[in-house]
């Protein structure tokens, strides 16, 4: 079986969690809006199943696949320290600009008597 992170590598079956994260949909309609085959759709869906991603729920004659983001949280995990890292650094550039900010402009710095003009 693949892991989740295998599974996500695949930018159509992200396409197609994404299609699912607003709601239940069958296959027809997921390969309408991916532009995709019937049988490919059902591949990728067949994968995520297998993976746990999916669940499938019968409705009359047609099968409803929708969303199961408790394997997602092996993923969230392993991204935790990158956000953290991404949100220092982005800390870090707000107080740097802040402190740009407050300086006055690099041509009033040089030329102090061009302030005193106005």
């Amino acid at each position: 079986m693949l892991s989740a992170f295998e599974v996500v590598a695949e930018p159509n079956r992200r396409r197609i969690l994404d299609l699912l994260r607003e709601g239940r949909r069958p296959v027809g309609e997921l390969s309408d809006r991916l532009g995709l085959t019937q049988p490919t759709v059902s591949k990728h869906l067949r994968v995520l199943k297998e993976a746990r991603l999916v669940d499938v729920e019968q409705d009359a004659q047609r099968r409803l696949y929708g969303l199961r983001p408790e394997p997602l949280v092996e993923l969230d995990a392993w991204l935790a320290p990158y956000r953290a890292l991404w949100s220092r650094r982005l800390d870090a550039l707000e107080r740097h600009l802040d402190t740009m900010a407050d300086e006055p402009p690099e041509s009033s710095r040089r030329n102090p008597a061009s302030r005193r003009k106005r």
